[in-house]
């Protein structure tokens, strides 16, 4: 009997407690402002300097770039930037090496998949992920209804 009523004292305590269910997946999650998110990439700033594909601890980024085709220019232009996320743990350190920001953090995180071939993202499936960048890095970045209409 003094379970009973211990147990029933303790449900309507929580009773008169604020609520912690989230309406999840028909409300989004409100993330922290420092959440390590899935990686946007800008293509056009990146300067091909193998800094974020050498810092990766898994060694999930594939970076190749050519010679740049103006001869007046000097340096390189990106040819190809391909992530797995089969292995990345998402650890920010290839966003925190890049002297250009080319590689940024968001706070987009729902990557779940069916086939482990759709975890591999090439670049322009990285530059397309431009919504919910960090704040600190959304600086000059458009967002993506700006970014279609221009086409």
């Amino acid at each position: 009997m003094k379970g009973i009523v211990k147990g029933m004292g303790v449900t309507l305590k929580n009773l008169t407690k604020k609520k912690v269910t989230h309406q999840y997946p028909d409300v989004p999650l409100e993330m922290p402002d420092r959440f390590r998110g899935v990686q946007h990439f800008d293509p056009e700033k990146c300067i091909v300097c193998n800094q974020c594909m050498n810092i990766c601890p898994t060694d999930c980024i594939d970076l190749i770039g050519k010679k740049n085709p103006d001869p007046e220019k000097k340096g390189k232009v990106i040819d190809t930037y391909d992530i797995n996320f089969e292995i990345c743990i998402l650890c920010d350190l290839c966003t925190e090496v890049c002297p250009t920001e080319a590689i940024v953090m968001t706070n987009n995180f729902e990557l779940a998949t069916y086939s482990r071939d759709d975890l591999f993202k090439n670049m322009e499936w990285l530059n397309d992920n431009n919504t919910n960048v960090r704040k600190e890095n959304s600086i000059n970045i458009p967002p993506k209804k700006a970014k279609k209409e221009e086409k």
